[in-house]
């Protein structure tokens, strides 16, 4: 999942977009890039592999000039795309997944559509993304368009004359927050990103909504679906940063609470001390110690934020020196202790085997008690960058060896209460060489986050698609607009 960030200012929005697009480093392992519009546009896109955003755009920002301007931490390729339309020249920048993006892509080419930027699946998906809303009758029927072609989600960022165009994906997946200040508007997929740039949060964009944002302040231009939000709840239980808040939930207070639920569905084993792998299970495990009693210590620590992810680069080989380098074992505080483990999850399984759990063993561990915050990932998602192959799956690994195949049928796999599900723990378990294995429910993953089961995306737990967007049944529109140095905001009704 792509970070994004995008800010009008009366002056010069060049510290703003720098400071807030680096506030989504957590989100992307490859590329960032900005784009200002001052008297014309200013691009710049960097490779992030082996460098922290703040290093590579530091020159770069301190010799921009503009008002408003949008930024991106990419998790997979170049962005921001420039591109001069037939409704003007705009910058745009993405966040999701495009399933049938090659399928788009051909049907362009047939049309004589023609793509300048090559990307890893041959065509960057944010050119297509604006390719596809070059198709409308204008930058709005663009959108609208593009969100019924594609199959996955698209968040985005539009920069053009008219400001910033901002449109969260139709299923609600991918996150789109504005902020206020005296001075500026912004729109963040992370709320972490406004405190210390002065911003509050005074709206959260709906599925399906696009909102222009420019010196007068914010326009709503295409109503939200409103009978629809299925936003992705693991956004909550590891890809969030903590201090960031999603549909006013905020991301460390439910993990907090997932830790306390997998306490109280232990109370067969006897340990000494409860931890959390850093950074996302930290808070997994503090909620445990508060509910169990049992004292939180820091067996492994991270050394610098210099070291990403391991969960969201691209290649296997990046991912396991990652896991491999970012940990260091306090031997002083493993030895001959009983340590509860606390993780966000388990997807493939190889790093919390081969790089956590064999050194939590190597310094002298008495037990060790994997407690995973939640169920086992059964299905690679559908609407983000990440696990693309079900074979990939620790899961699926052990179904595969118990059954002698691949089922197609894992319903029982899924039920914690069957016997298979029971197997499949235990295999788990054996692979990861640990004393202990117990997941988090469905059911209480959802409590923990707080939001209705059917306002969440399950699919990678489930396997059920977020439902379909129905049809707009509203023949109204409002239209809120908002200045900067207005008290109050204005509605007006415009019949369709």
């Amino acid at each position: 999942m792509s970070g994004i960030f995008g800010v009008v200012s009366k002056e010069n929005c060049a510290e703003t977009l720098f400071y807030g697009t680096d506030y989504h480093s957590h989100l992307g392992t490859e590329y960032g890039g900005i784009a200002v519009l001052g008297k014309d546009f200013t691009r710049q896109i960097h490779n992030l592999n082996q460098n922290q955003f703040k290093s590579k755009f530091y020159d770069d920002y301190e010799n921009i000039n503009g008002n408003k301007g949008i930024g991106v931490i990419s998790d997979y390729e170049e962005q921001p795309i420039y591109l001069n339309s037939r409704f003007g020249p705009f910058c745009i920048v993405t966040s999701g997944f495009v399933e049938n993006a090659e399928e788009l892509a051909a049907k362009l080419l047939k049309e004589g559509i023609s793509f300048s930027e090559v990307g890893k699946r041959a065509v960057n998906t944010t050119e297509l993304i604006a390719k596809l809303i070059n198709q409308g009758n204008d930058l709005i029927d663009g959108i609208e368009k593009m969100f019924e072609a594609i199959e996955g989600s698209c968040s985005l960022l539009l920069l053009n004359k008219d400001g910033i165009y901002a449109a969260r994906d139709r299923l609600g997946y991918t996150p789109l927050i504005i902020g206020r200040r005296p001075d500026a508007w912004a729109v963040t997929a992370e709320t972490s990103a406004f405190p210390n740039n002065g911003f509050d949060v005074t709206k959260h964009i709906e599925p399906g909504e696009i909102i222009l944002i420019n010196e007068d302040g914010i326009m709503q231009k295409s109503p939200g679906r409103g009978n629809i939000n299925q936003i992705c709840a693991f956004l909550w239980i590891y890809t969030g940063f903590p201090a960031s808040n999603y549909e006013g939930i905020n991301v460390e207070i439910v993990r907090e609470r997932c830790g306390r639920c997998l306490a109280k569905r232990d109370k067969d084993i006897e340990v000494d001390v409860v931890s959390g792998i850093p950074d996302s299970g930290c808070a997994h495990g503090l909620g445990y110690a508060m509910e169990s009693g049992k004292p939180f210590r820091r067996p492994l620590v991270k050394y610098t934020p210099g070291y990403g992810r391991s969960y969201t680069p691209p290649s296997q080989q990046t991912r396991d020196l990652i896991a491999k380098m970012k940990l260091i074992p306090i031997k002083e505080v493993i030895e001959g202790n009983s340590i509860v483990v606390c993780e966000d999850s388990i997807v493939r399984g190889t790093q919390l085997k081969n790089f956590t759990i064999k050194k939590l063993w190597d310094c002298g561990a008495k037990q060790i008690h994997v407690r995973p915050a939640c169920p086992p990932l059964m299905f690679p998602c559908r609407f983000n960058l990440s696990t693309r192959s079900i074979h990939e799956l620790a899961a699926r690994k052990a179904i595969q060896s118990l059954e002698g195949h691949d089922p197609e049928d894992v319903s029982e796999y899924m039920d914690a209460n069957s016997e298979k599900y029971k197997r499949m723990v235990e295999w788990i378990a054996r692979d990861l060489d640990v004393s202990t294995l117990r997941y988090q429910t469905v059911e209480d993953m959802v409590e923990a986050i707080g939001r209705p089961k059917e306002d969440l995306c399950l699919y990678c737990w489930t396997g059920e698609c977020p439902k379909s967007a129905r049809p707009k049944a509203a023949r109204t529109i409002d239209i809120v607009e908002v200045k900067p140095d207005a008290t109050r905001t204005t509605e007006a009704k415009v019949e369709l």
